[in-house]
């Protein structure tokens, strides 16, 4: 039977320095790309006996290679780089489950944001886990 507990890390409107589409003389560029990201993790990396890093899930070298990713030369489309960061997500074996949203802003004239959307639930994350 499965607990009904869960666990998540989140990290939420995430500027990243990332070079993402093509546009047009006459396009609206978008200014920023905000990065949510939503990990589910085991209960027992929350709830801890003593206090320490060794009992939790340590985020900081994902966030480097999410940097590292974001940064990494031209995109095309936002979902390639959602696709690379879920692949960086999948190796850590302690993250259960992902989340990913990306999204631009602005759109046009000034406004509006757009973005995409991934939800990896277990056992779409552990089949991504055997991809590498």
């Amino acid at each position: 039977m499965k607990s009904a507990s869960t666990a998540v890390i989140e990290l939420r409107d995430l500027h990243l320095t990332t070079d993402i589409g093509t546009y047009g003389p006459h396009d609206t560029r978008p200014d920023v790309h905000l990065l949510d990201l939503t990990l589910g993790i085991s209960v027992n990396q929350v709830v801890i006996e003593h206090d320490g890093m060794s009992q939790v899930f340590d985020y900081d070298p994902l966030m480097v290679e999410i940097d590292r990713l974001a940064a990494d030369g031209h995109y095309e489309t936002q979902e390639r780089l959602i696709t690379r960061i879920a692949h960086a997500c999948a190796q850590h074996l302690a993250i259960q489950h992902i989340e990913i949203g990306l999204r631009k802003f602005p759109v046009r004239a000034g406004s509006g944001s757009l973005g995409v959307r991934l939800v990896l639930d277990e056992t779409a994350t552990q089949a991504l886990r055997m991809q590498r």
